[in-house]
């Protein structure tokens, strides 16, 4: 069994969404147990709207919220009874595998690092969201915990995402790019400029070169590799030209009679392919290189975001990640 707490208080559409993405993930997969936290009145109200195995979720009473504009680290020292925390000393304790919020970025962030605590050797977690491509899916890290960010963590960056996309997504030697203005391989700025030869001559992992931004959507590599500043920028620009694409795809749709019945015959194939497009079909963003598993999604997460990034941490805990990611590192020192 594979216990997740879910901050039950965190994100936008929270608590509705949350505990209605918990019991999906329950009904849907019964080697998973949910620890919902978060004031327990109000969530208990909510799962009075759903079916599932009680025996395999359990409320656990957390009265104050980090909301998203408190700064983060004054945020954890302060509200130890907060959703967010008592999350993170839930996977500190090793009472859960894993958790998961919808929270406050920078509160996770913090608290990822100071509570369940960075793997002896790791130098900086990076957030890594999976993003889909014309070919399948590959794994951008960072997108968000390091703005500023040095070439030998890039480095690490590269095979901690290696080992997340062979074990979790079963892509064997997965190709590993690193994200720059160009292909050549004197392009770029100092970071990347540093950055390149130590990816190049590391036999641990299987380095392509340097990739473009537009590059990326057509499956130019499994393992993106940059700063969180322009890996953020990369996410956020996927996203709103996704959104945008099937905004525009459904209104011309819709346009007239014949797209209306056009509509109608290609309905199944596109809906299908749309749907391999959505990032919330993809669950949320591992911080890599903890001593246990800390997963943020978006704070606009509607339950099936909530479903998948629960489940995802099934395979996270099946394939023993952290396990992996710290031999990597002893293996280096």
């Amino acid at each position: 069994m594979v216990n997740v707490a879910v901050d039950a208080m965190g994100g936008d559409n929270a608590p509705m969404e949350t505990v209605k993405g918990a019991v999906e993930a329950l009904n849907g997969d019964k080697r998973v147990k949910v620890f919902l936290v978060g004031r327990e009145p109000v969530v208990r109200e909510e799962l009075k709207k759903y079916a599932y195995d009680q025996e395999r979720l359990e409320v656990i009473h957390a009265e104050e919220v980090i909301e998203t504009g408190e700064p983060p680290v004054m945020a954890i020292r302060k509200k130890k009874d907060s959703s967010i925390v008592k999350c993170m000393n839930l996977v500190k304790s090793g009472e859960c595998d894993a958790l998961v919020s919808a929270g406050s970025t920078g509160a996770v962030l913090v608290g990822g690092q100071v509570i369940v605590g960075r793997i002896k050797g790791v130098e900086r977690p990076p957030l890594a969201p999976i993003i889909p491509n014309v070919k399948g899916v590959s794994l951008l890290l960072d997108c968000g915990a390091n703005v500023d960010a040095r070439p030998s963590q890039l480095l690490q960056f590269a095979k901690m995402g290696s080992i997340y996309m062979e074990s979790v997504v079963g892509i064997k030697n997965p190709r590993v790019g690193l994200v720059n203005i160009g292909v050549e391989e004197e392009k770029g700025n100092a970071l990347t400029k540093e950055a390149y030869p130590l990816l190049k001559n590391c036999p641990e992992i299987n380095f392509v070169g340097n990739v473009e931004a537009r590059d990326i959507p057509m499956g130019a590599a499994d393992v993106l590799v940059c700063e969180a500043f322009a890996g953020n920028i990369v996410l956020k620009m996927l996203e709103g030209v996704s959104d945008a694409l099937i905004g525009k795809i459904k209104a011309g749709m819709m346009s007239s009679l014949k797209s209306k019945i056009g509509a109608l015959l290609v309905k199944p194939a596109l809906k299908r392919t749309l749907k391999s497009f959505s990032t919330e079909e993809y669950g949320g963003a591992p911080l890599l290189g903890l001593n246990g598993l800390v997963v943020k999604t978006h704070g606009s997460s509607k339950a099936v975001e909530i479903r998948n990034s629960i489940l995802q941490c099934i395979a996270f805990k099946e394939q023993k990640i952290s396990e992996k990611i710290r031999e990597q590192i002893v293996l280096e020192d």
